[in-house]
């Protein structure tokens, strides 16, 4: 297996394929960054066509366990970010 792509490598990649300069890109990919968390975090949820949906859910309160020492402890409820990967992007890796 290969390594990630670094931020950098994207924002290249992305400056290539748009026609844009590297500067720009990086411009753009930390918009649609910051639009995306501004939403989720809101409770809203944002599709990217081909790539998936990103979203947040309720955790209710449960009960979890300590594995240092096997104690039972109430966790609160909370909420987590929760990504859905498009049918185009499953299908495309198989």
């Amino acid at each position: 297996m290969s390594k990630p792509m670094t931020k950098t490598q994207l924002v290249a990649a992305y400056a290539d394929a748009s026609g844009l300069d590297k500067k720009t890109a990086g411009a753009a990919l930390e918009a649609l960054v910051g639009l995306i968390t501004k939403e989720v975090s809101g409770g809203g949820a944002v599709t990217l066509p081909g790539l998936g949906k990103f979203y947040c859910r309720e955790r209710p309160e449960r009960m979890v366990r300590n594995p240092a020492t096997g104690e039972q402890i109430k966790k609160d409820a909370d909420r987590v970010v929760k990504v859905t990967i498009a049918k185009a992007l499953k299908d495309s890796v198989n």
